[in-house]
């Protein structure tokens, strides 16, 4: 595996230097479209767009209940987000998911998505998604399906009120439902996406998941991994979903699917209720060997895994080298995408990587 560090004052530092002390030579390949494959031969053709690390909600799985917020003046530019996000479609990228913290509170933050959406008809782009806490969409459900957005995941823990506050450290569970409302209403494809958390929700997921396919919703739910530092122990919260799983199948019929919608859930159908159950497993069952995707920080921050700390400073290959600089840091990319992440929660165990979720891109 490669070890790697972060393009820095116009060159590399420390890249490209395998175990058996070889150099690679990605830097040094010529520019073009060429597609993005990494060195296990796996094909990558989905970004995770994030448009700031802000939030209007405190989950306490996400951040700290005082979130140290990046300063704006370290943000990307809406136009260099759209720079960088062409300069993946370019080199094959059909798939691009906007997030944040919430992505909608970035100011303007719909020109951005506008300029995507005229990508939609004219380049090998196919798709734009968001992933949302819904407490904006009553204002911008309409202008995301007049952009092209067509599915939205919603992020969404329980439906009782007192829970929902003390999981969003104050949230009004009144304001993401109407959300929800509001991009139903618009014709956006709705996606519940929940964590489960041991003791916070894992009684209550039953009732979740009947509620969403009752509205026509997927659901999804997710393990809880150790990103960042939180006021809590992972080990307190995590929810292992094959004990879920179990738990479900004991009053449900659960039929493998081989849906496939880009990402790394696995689907089920749960025949009473006729809905698609998503499970995504980092813990108890590693989904690495497929991976498609890779993160960008809304500070120009390239990372090949969400799990690792290695990095690549897109933002700087940008501002000091343009676009074929940084459409040779694609090429360092892929020769140092990892094979898989290293996830552990085991009580005592330190987070992944110091970042938070928030900080990396949901």
């Amino acid at each position: 595996m490669a070890i790697f560090d972060v393009y820095q004052a116009g060159k590399f530092a420390a890249t490209g230097v395998f175990v058996d002390g070889s150099i690679s030579n990605a830097a040094s390949t010529a520019a073009g479209q060429r597609p993005l494959i990494d060195h296990f031969g796996r094909h990558i053709t989905y970004l995770r767009l994030s448009v700031t690390d802000r939030c209007d909600l405190r989950c306490v799985y996400c951040m700290k209940a005082r979130p140290d917020f990046l300063p704006k003046s370290e943000l990307l530019t809406l136009e260099e987000l759209t720079q960088l996000s062409d300069a993946f479609i370019r080199r094959g990228v059909t798939k691009i998911r906007v997030t944040g913290g919430e992505p909608l509170v970035r100011r303007d933050v719909m020109t951005l998505i506008e300029n995507l959406g005229t990508r939609l008809s004219t380049t090998g782009l196919e798709e734009i998604c968001l992933t949302t806490n819904a407490t904006q969409l009553p204002r911008f459900a309409r202008d995301l399906v007049a952009a092209g957005v067509k599915r939205i995941n919603v992020s969404l823990d329980t439906l009782d009120a007192a829970t929902f506050a003390r999981l969003t450290r104050g949230g009004r569970i009144a304001d993401t439902l109407a959300g929800i409302d509001a991009a139903d209403a618009a014709g956006l494809k709705i996606k519940i996406n929940t964590v489960a958390l041991k003791d916070d929700n894992e009684h209550s997921l039953r009732e979740l998941i009947a509620w969403a396919h009752g509205r026509g919703f997927d659901l999804t739910l997710i393990e809880i991994m150790p990103l960042g530092e939180v006021d809590a122990a992972r080990s307190d919260q995590f929810l292992s979903l094959a004990q879920v799983k179990a738990d479900l199948e004991k009053g449900w019929t659960l039929t493998p699917l081989t849906d496939n919608t880009g990402g790394p859930a696995r689907y089920h159908r749960v025949e009473e209720t006729g809905g698609r159950l998503g499970l995504i497993t980092p813990l108890t069952e590693n989904f690495c060997a497929g991976c498609n995707r890779v993160r960008l920080t809304c500070t120009g921050q390239l990372y090949m895994c969400l799990g690792r700390n290695g990095r690549l400073d897109l933002r700087a290959a940008l501002r000091e080298g343009g676009l074929d600089a940084v459409d040779a840091l694609l090429d360092e990319a892929m020769a140092l995408k990892p094979q898989a992440h290293d996830f552990d929660v085991s009580a005592g165990a330190e987070a992944a990587v110091g970042r938070t979720m928030a900080h990396t891109g949901g």
